[in-house]
């Protein structure tokens, strides 16, 4: 083994041994007996202090076992959050409180960074650079200065060592979630795709480029908007772990009163904020994902501003259009057409969705919508009651959709806040019917058909191929048939497993019978002890047989 890969066990080691003593703490002492955890790992017996969070509802024990953990399991609970169809609601609702705010590092660290960052520049970039910091949160650190040209700036620092704590900390997720994958089947999820998801979700955190495209990307779309803009990205004072954007000179909705602005100026500033985030959605597929008051500034003339793009979603013109048919089917009451939208965007089982429980139920979701004007539907409520229902039927929602309704509910709130009789369906409704009617235009029909059309030509132009050469294949007794079917390897372990045990019990039968019939044997026979002999050997091999099976079907197995 290379040194730098057992240093790695090492720290793995040590590190799962933290995890399973904050989990003993919270109270989560099955979960580690369930998955074999105990075996490995001494863990310590119940005390009081655990029997106390046990009082504790889960979802809070949960929460408190990822905030001392630290910020890779912060970040997992955050993403998690915004996932209710993945994780039961009262737990998303709970991950919500978790908090990014931590403590300052140095100044001299910060510098250190930077210094490597733009080795033998950074005098030639910077003017001046404040040690106070603007904000501290647990994957960077912000710090206001000024570029050589006089522009001031705010520049985004990655922690010292983040990088590291990230990588070996996923890769213990990774494993982990591969344990609780293979010891439990009945999660209605996978905790490896949850796992893989939040992987990406982390990389863009530790990677600043990542931020400052998404904010050239959406500053670029709203360049001609008198009212939204996104910050300038200084690319020449940016890397990876250090991101340069200009410094916004206004008031975060996060510090303003709602009484301290007009009822006028408070629909106007929903207005737009409404208007851009929509906008964002239907029109270009590229949308910020956590737009909250402390991500948006309030500029002159009530301009807005939105900061922190680190989190951003993405909509291909397939799942566009699909969210489209799904509006459309809400309006029109289509359930056939829902249940087709639930099946392409989810890749669900069509069996569940054609279920009468299903259809049932989302019939009830509908009924919602038609019997109430849309400016009286809550999105947040109806969100809710939607993935619930994924929930309850295991239908697991793509990431891109989840974040979609994590910006539209986010809004909402901000909405709400700041003038709770501004009704935001009611002001967006013209939009989504534009965007409904254009789905639904003669000219949009057109072009589908065109389009449908080519394909159909291309495929009746390569038929006389495909059949040539399916024939050639019969002539030379080459043809094969690949046939797939679903769970079989599962039932030839069952099969093997049946034998296998009927093969282990008949000889253990054998044994107990034989070794009785000598040991009947030598009592009734003249000379004893030889036969006897035997026969207690047999029944001690029995007796040795019985106590493996029944010990080997007690044990857990390890699912594949």
């Amino acid at each position: 083994m290379k040194i730098h890969s057992l240093k790695r066990t090492i720290q793995n080691t040590k590190r799962l041994a933290e995890i399973l003593s904050v989990l003993t703490k919270f109270g989560f002492r099955g979960v580690i007996v369930d998955t074999g955890l105990s075996r490995i790992f001494d863990v310590k017996k119940e005390d009081a202090g655990e029997i106390h969070e046990k009082a504790l509802p889960r979802s809070i024990r949960i929460r408190r076992v990822l905030e001392e953990l630290g910020p890779t399991f912060i970040k997992l609970g955050q993403i998690l959050s915004t996932r209710p169809d993945l994780i039961p609601p009262e737990w998303a609702e709970e991950f919500k409180k978790l908090q990014d705010r931590c403590t300052p590092v140095s100044y001299e660290e910060i510098q250190n960074v930077l210094t490597v960052e733009f080795a033998g520049r950074l005098e030639l970039l910077f003017s001046s650079i404040s040690e106070e910091p603007l904000a501290a949160a647990s994957m960077a650190q912000v710090h206001k200065a000024r570029l050589i040209s006089g522009k001031d700036v705010v520049i985004k620092v990655i922690r010292p060592g983040n990088r590291q704590i990230v990588e070996e900390d996923m890769g213990l997720l990774q494993s982990l979630a591969q344990l609780v994958e293979q010891y439990f089947s009945n999660l209605g999820y996978s905790p490896m795709l949850v796992a893989k998801e939040f992987s990406r979700e982390i990389l863009k955190e530790v990677n600043l480029i990542y931020e400052g495209q998404a904010t050239d990307r959406l500053r670029r779309y709203f360049e001609d908007d008198e009212n939204i803009s996104f910050p300038l990205v200084y690319w020449e004072a940016s890397t990876r772990n250090v991101l340069t954007l200009e410094e916004i000179k206004g008031r975060r909705l996060s510090t303003i009163s709602p009484d301290q602005l007009g009822a006028a100026e408070r629909r106007d500033i929903v207005a737009k904020g409404t208007d851009a985030v929509f906008k964002q959605c239907l029109e270009f597929g590229f949308f910020h994902a956590d737009p909250h008051p402390g991500n948006i500034f309030l500029l002159p003339e009530n301009k807005l501003c939105f900061i922190d793009c680190g989190m951003t979603g993405q909509l291909d013109k397939k799942t566009t259009d699909l969210l489209i048919d799904l509006v459309a089917g809400i309006i029109r009451g289509n359930l056939d057409k829902l249940s087709r939208v639930v099946v392409e965007l989810t890749d669900a089982d069509p069996a569940i969705t054609a279920s009468r429980d299903f259809r049932s139920e989302l019939q009830h979701l509908v009924s919602q919508v038609q019997e109430s004007n849309l400016q009286r539907v809550d999105i947040s409520t109806l969100l809710k009651d939607f993935f619930a229902l994924l929930q309850r039927f295991h239908i697991q929602c793509p990431g891109e959709l989840l974040l979609l309704t994590k910006a539209l509910t986010v809004i909402e709130s901000v909405a709400e806040y700041f003038d709770p009789t501004f009704d935001v369906l009611g002001h967006v409704e013209p939009q989504i019917r534009k965007v409904v009617s254009r789905r639904y235009s003669y000219s949009a029909i057109r072009d589908r058909m065109m389009k449908a059309a080519g394909s159909y030509l291309e495929l009746l132009e390569g038929i006389p191929f495909d059949l040539q050469h399916f024939l050639d294949q019969i002539r030379r007794s080459s043809f094969t048939l690949n046939l797939e079917l679903k769970r079989i390897e599962n039932l030839a372990e069952k099969i093997d497993l049946a034998s296998r045990v009927m093969g282990l019990a008949m000889i253990i039968s054998a044994l107990i019978v034989g070794s009785s019939i000598l040991i009947l044997a030598d009592h009734i026979s003249q000379e004893h002890g030889f036969l006897r002999t035997i026969g207690l050997i047999g029944l001690v091999l029995a007796g040795a047989y019985s106590f493996g099976f029944v010990v080997s079907i007690l044990l857990p197995k390890k699912r594949r």
